[in-house]
């Protein structure tokens, strides 16, 4: 049973219960509650008490629906929220507000064949939510998660993505892309627009980008999103809209 106290106006408390930590500053939160209905891919706003004001911040999901809470982040140097974030601890307090929003799902998703995960950095964590649901893999017959971040202890969630691909008959795709790393063999040496253009990550993935096969998610950084559009696009694909059904679907984060 979680522990959870209902506050005023929308707010609850509730308590970290698992911390993770990837690499100094980018870490791993699970919380003692339940969220009630919620789809993978959405997000919740976190809160704390602060020199008399609320903080409130809004963070993706990559716990599964119906499971603990669990927030996949990267501590903002001068940020108002994560630095106090960074310094907790399991069994401190923290605010949440109402349960889970957002449209980023696989039910805005049309059919296809071929689906394309692209994140950087923490925008991994809606995706991690939506791989630990049956959804992706009765839709789809291949996915391919391309994880682009800064250095190689940033491409957490590895682990757990190949024995994904493990357990699913090797129908999941695991590519990272790394601009400062060089230690890994296995990882591409750059930015995943780059990657995209030179044909890096569909040799990586062994898959080719189409419009009949492929479905794209992007994640994290504006600026990859919009130029991994922008290349997607002169390849065939388009952009996905309730009015005009399409191919790509995108999360930016700032």
């Amino acid at each position: 049973m979680s522990e959870v106290t209902k506050l005023q106006r929308g707010w609850w408390e509730t308590k970290v219960s698992h911390r993770v930590d990837w690499a100094p500053g980018l870490f791993t939160l699970r919380f003692d509650a339940d969220l009630g209905a919620s789809r993978a891919g959405q997000f919740i706003n976190i809160g704390l008490d602060l020199d008399g004001a609320r903080v409130k911040r809004a963070y993706s999901l990559a716990s599964a629906p119906g499971q603990p809470p669990e927030l996949y982040v990267r501590l903002v140097d001068d940020g108002k929220l994560t630095p106090h974030l960074n310094r907790m601890q399991v069994g401190d307090p923290v605010l949440i507000l109402g349960g889970a929003n957002g449209q980023f799902t696989l039910d805005q998703v049309t059919d296809g064949k071929d689906l394309w995960l692209i994140s950087t950095g923490t925008g991994l964590a809606p995706f991690i939510a939506m791989l630990r649901t049956s959804q992706p893999w009765e839709r789809f017959e291949r996915v391919v998660v391309v994880h682009g971040v800064r250095l190689d202890e940033d491409l957490n969630y590895e682990e757990e993505l190949r024995a994904m691909s493990a357990a699913h008959g090797d129908r999941l795709k695991w590519v990272g892309t790394v601009t400062r790393g060089g230690k890994r063999a296995d990882v591409i040496p750059s930015r995943i627009p780059a990657a995209l253009v030179d044909g890096g990550v569909e040799s990586a993935a062994g898959m080719v980008f189409s419009a009949e096969r492929s479905r794209v998610m992007l994640c994290g950084n504006p600026q990859m999103v919009e130029e991994v559009t922008e290349t997607l696009i002169s390849r065939g694909l388009s952009k996905h809209s309730k009015k005009n059904p399409g191919h790509i679907t995108a999360e930016r984060y700032w």
